[in-house]
């Protein structure tokens, strides 16, 4: 009787080292061919004792079922007999170049906050997240937003059906703003202070392409004694004119904000941007950090002085890269996305 096992081994070897397709079809001739190995076993059955005909047969199709497996994996990578390639694996040539893996890269409002960040860290600020959900306290109450102001309607509010544990019968809600971060990080800590707080902020707004539901801020606050609205000023012309260029010009406008007092919004020249002819475009609000806000989170009264900001990522990506619809930061078109 045919030692199978051995013969198994042997063909598997053999396969193992064809290094051309001339050397595996003589492979297949010898095992496969009418005068192959496994046509030679089927043809001693007529010479084999009855009981051992069916083990015989059942092995003989079993090798030319390996044996048929072999050759057709060996097919798909071998090259012919004499070529450069013979002994290689057919699917590489190193005589054609290379295919390049395609490498991803930051969103362009990653990349945006990045240099924010970048900027004010050099100019001494800490970058500090905290949380996307929030109590009415540090989203409210805490930056003298009063109970009867419109920002704490449901309609206003992404409120959470998850009860606030600061106020009885109130309910948490995704932050409207990163204004929060400035109760959370007075609270926790003592002046100076110089931090910005980078992150998502929520609001029911109608979609378009000025507008979206979800989009990023960046807020910033400084506290020490005898900080003044030069100090303000002088950060923020800095800091707009490192972002988008020394030729920028900028204005400051008074405004209000329950928060900051007294308060200014920043417009920034169109035409120093060569984005059009409108003469002036806001980009982002500020102002002295109001006496209750320091009321709020423990400082005692009169000591601290200290300045406030926030400015909308999107609008800032919008206006330096000449971008018209917010809508395409979430589109996820990557024929938008690889121009950044």
């Amino acid at each position: 009787m045919h030692n199978f096992q051995q013969i198994q081994q042997q063909a598997r070897e053999e396969a193992q080292g064809l290094s051309d397709v001339k050397a595996l079809g003589a492979y297949r001739l010898k095992y496969l061919g009418k005068k192959g190995i496994v046509a030679e076993i089927f043809a001693s059955l007529s010479a084999a004792v009855p009981q051992d005909k069916a083990a015989i047969g059942k092995a003989a199709n079993d090798l030319r079922a390996l044996v048929t497996q072999w050759i057709e994996e060996k097919s798909k990578g071998l090259a012919p007999a004499g070529s450069p390639l013979a002994g290689q694996d057919a699917g590489i040539d190193p005589s054609l170049p290379g295919t390049a893996a395609v490498l991803g890269r930051p969103h362009l409002l990653t990349q945006t906050i990045d240099e924010i960040i970048d900027v004010f860290e050099k100019l001494g600020f800490a970058s500090i997240e905290t949380p996307e959900i929030e109590t009415e306290f540090h989203n409210f109450t805490g930056l003298n937003i009063a109970l009867d102001h419109p920002s704490r309607d449901a309609f206003d509010t992404f409120y959470l059906d998850q009860d606030d544990p600061g106020a009885k019968g109130r309910r948490l809600l995704l932050r409207s703003h990163t204004s929060p971060g400035q109760i959370r990080i007075m609270k926790e800590h003592k002046p100076p202070l110089a931090v910005i707080v980078p992150g998502r902020v929520y609001r029911p707004d109608a979609v378009d392409a000025s507008h979206s539901l979800m989009f990023h801020q960046v807020e910033g606050f400084l506290v020490d004694r005898k900080v003044q609205f030069s100090d303000l000023k002088g950060l923020l012309m800095e800091f707009c004119k490192r972002f988008f260029g020394s030729s920028l010009k900028m204005r400051f406008r008074p405004h209000f904000f329950p928060f900051t007092e007294p308060s200014a919004e920043v417009d920034i020249s169109a035409e120093t941007l060569g984005i059009g002819k409108k003469k002036w475009l806001e980009i982002l609000g500020c102002g002295m950090i109001n006496p209750k806000v320091f009321e709020a989170v423990g400082y005692p009264s009169g000591k601290y002085t200290g300045f406030a900001f926030g400015l909308g990522v999107e609008r800032m990506a919008m206006l330096k890269y000449g971008i018209n619809d917010i809508r395409l930061f979430y589109q996820n078109d990557v024929r938008f996305l690889r121009q950044f």
